[in-house]
């Protein structure tokens, strides 16, 4: 069975809030709201690009496509400052733009071509940017939530006013790990903010079918005793909101959170879904792509603000269109990694030459 956004309960009562008025939204400029749709729009056509060559077999490996949950990703990274910290699972292309990765080392790292972000080694699952607090995406289901914790405790234990935004899943809310996460975030007050992004099907299964719930996934987070709330994804105005109060939790009180943002794949869980419109119909899909489309719900909202027409909507695209196709030129011109480079990027420590790497001991100071 196939759970419409229709059908779900009304969480903001008989008169929905205006996020666009809270606080961390009202002093938005211009140029800061049509970023956003920048944004979004570079993730699209990044992701449309990278769809096209994968079908010709320019790229190995899997290909999780983030196209129809791109505000969720733009929304809630926009809030970074400093000692912010994001990490997050396999679909990671949209997160990765969201911090400002290059299109360029984004392009060729799924070509598997020495210019990568992860110099062609980690494919579309494994995008990294340590210099913009960005740990990457993760091919393990759950697990980066365990490394979320540690970074936020990291983060803790300095003395850092910060938080780890965690990205997951909704099939992956039912994997040990992740519990075991919740608890010693409450436990032990971690600033880590748990972002499940419930695009209703955990690979060719509906939310439905695989996870018992009463009202929500992140109800869960009250057997923890961890405050959690749930989120229009295709209101950038309420995702920016919610982890904004989220996040002044975790930075003044350095307790955690749980969100779940509702939100919705246009494609399959990857490109390899030979099923995607089987366990879904086509009819559901597109009915998701012309009502709830995020992209185009933030057009219609910059529209009724007078601050975008069709010729500043133009302009913006086809500089993401532009970026897109130079990119895929890099990737195409850029060169695959030498043979014995597969002996380097193993361990840091070899890598680097310490002490440790040289000798083999390895000592843990307090």
């Amino acid at each position: 069975m196939s759970v419409t956004r229709a059908e779900k309960p009304k969480k903001t009562g008989p008169h929905p809030v205006d996020y666009a008025k809270a606080a961390i939204n009202a002093d938005l400029t211009t140029k800061q709201k049509l970023g956003f749709l920048a944004d979004m729009l570079r993730i699209r056509r990044f992701e449309q690009a990278s769809l096209k060559l994968y079908q010709q077999g320019k790229m190995g490996g899997f290909l999780h496509l983030y196209i129809g949950q791109e505000s969720v990703a733009v929304g809630t990274i926009a809030l970074m400052g400093e000692h912010d910290h994001v990490i997050t699972a396999y679909r990671d292309h949209g997160h990765a733009l969201g911090v400002g990765m290059s299109m360029n080392e984004c392009m060729a790292e799924l070509f598997g071509k020495a210019t990568g972000c992860s110099k062609g080694k980690g494919g579309s699952m494994h995008f990294f940017a340590p210099d913009k607090n960005f740990w990457g995406g993760h091919g393990i289901v759950a697990g980066q939530t365990p490394l979320g914790l540690g970074i936020a405790y990291a983060l803790k234990y300095q003395g850092l006013k910060g938080c780890c935004l965690t990205f997951l899943g909704d099939g992956a809310v039912n994997q040990g790990v992740y519990h075991e996460s919740l608890n010693l975030a409450s436990l032990w007050d971690i600033p880590v903010i748990y972002i499940i992004e419930n695009n209703q099907y955990s690979m060719g299964t509906s939310q439905a079918r695989s996870s018992a719930i009463k009202g929500c996934l992140a109800e869960r987070a009250e057997g923890y005793n961890i405050d959690w709330d749930t989120v229009n994804g295709e209101d950038l105005y309420e995702v920016r909101a919610k982890t904004w109060e989220a996040m002044q939790r975790a930075h003044e009180k350095c307790r955690p959170t749980l969100l779940e943002i509702d939100t919705y794949r246009y494609y399959g869980h990857s490109v390899a879904d030979a099923n995607a419109k089987k366990y879904r119909s086509p009819e559901e899909i597109e009915f998701y792509k012309q009502n709830h489309d995020p992209i185009t719900l933030w057009e219609k909202r910059l529209r009724e603000e007078g601050i975008l027409d069709d010729a500043g909507l133009k302009t913006i695209d086809d500089a993401a269109k532009k970026e897109a196709a130079t990119a895929v030129q890099f990737a195409e011109d850029s060169p695959f990694p030498e043979l014995e480079d597969i002996y380097s990027d193993i361990y840091y420590e070899v890598d680097l030459g310490t002490e440790a790497g040289q000798t083999g001991r390895h000592f843990f100071n307090d």
